[in-house]
């Protein structure tokens, strides 16, 4: 448990800071095609007895790569659903030719938070600060181009470059991530918590911050959720996402209410 509480929590704090900027980015489609890419990876790995590491991080950074540069000269939408389709169909390929089915689709794609070992605890750390080590490199031109792109372009940020240099944090991200959480729920973890965060607040840093917040709370109340009722920690981390946004949606009516009738006063 205790191994669980700290991969759990070095997940949702990546999820909640880089979540913050695919949400800014408008990138939420091609960070539900990373885990994806992910996912095609770790089954290819454990077909061949590798590390599904590995298979992560290479697939994962390939899928992000790819649809960084295809996009350069082509539909954004069109490349990304292409890659989600080619590489669930890799990994349901790979699956199928392993002895191991239904164990290795779980866990790939639901995550096994409840069953990370003490080694991979400290990989997972190291994964980790590597990927808010590149954001904070990032932050200044990131945050430029994800607010302001045509600002950002007067002063020589090439948006091109950018998207692939993100799209890379996404891999990395998706890398420590999907062993714990899996390739569909790391994608509701790191939507949820940040768009109800930007709901709530619109300076960056704040909106940041409450993003994490909101993360953790949400696979903190999962784990605890699921020690009791002994149901899928998954089920727990995709309704809190969704249950952080529609939340924050509804703080966000009330306010606009509130500020009209005083307006009005």
């Amino acid at each position: 448990m205790t191994d669980t509480w700290i991969t759990a929590s070095l997940v949702a704090v990546v999820a909640g800071v880089v979540g913050f900027f695919v949400v800014m980015r408008g990138a939420a489609f091609a960070a539900h095609a990373v885990p994806n890419a992910a996912f095609a990876g770790a089954a290819g790995a454990s077909l061949l007895g590798w590390d599904t590491l590995l298979g992560l991080g290479a697939f994962s950074l390939a899928g992000a790569l790819g649809i960084g540069l295809l996009s350069r000269r082509g539909r954004h939408d069109a490349v990304t659903a292409l890659t989600i389709a080619l590489m669930l169909g890799l990994g349901a390929l790979f699956l199928s030719w392993s002895n191991e089915y239904a164990p290795a689709v779980y866990s790939l794609l639901f995550g096994e938070v409840l069953g990370i070992s003490t080694q991979k605890v400290g990989l997972t750390t190291l994964l980790c600060v590597l990927c808010l080590a590149s954001i904070a490199l990032l932050y200044r031109p990131l945050l430029l181009s994800s607010a302001l792109p045509e600002t950002a372009a007067a002063r020589g940020i090439r948006s091109g470059r950018m998207d692939l240099l993100f799209l890379a944090v996404v891999a990395l991200a998706t890398t420590a991530s999907v062993p714990v959480v899996g390739a569909l729920l790391m994608f509701s973890l790191m939507v949820g918590p940040p768009a109800a965060a930007r709901i709530l607040t619109k300076q960056p840093v704040p909106a940041m911050l409450l993003s994490v917040l909101l993360a953790l709370v949400t696979v903190w109340a999962a784990i605890a959720l699921s020690y009791q009722t002994n149901w899928p920690i998954g089920f727990y981390v995709g309704v809190g996402a969704a249950g952080c946004y529609l939340l924050a949606r509804a703080v966000g009516q009330i306010s606009i209410r509130l500020r009209t009738q005083s307006g009005r006063l």
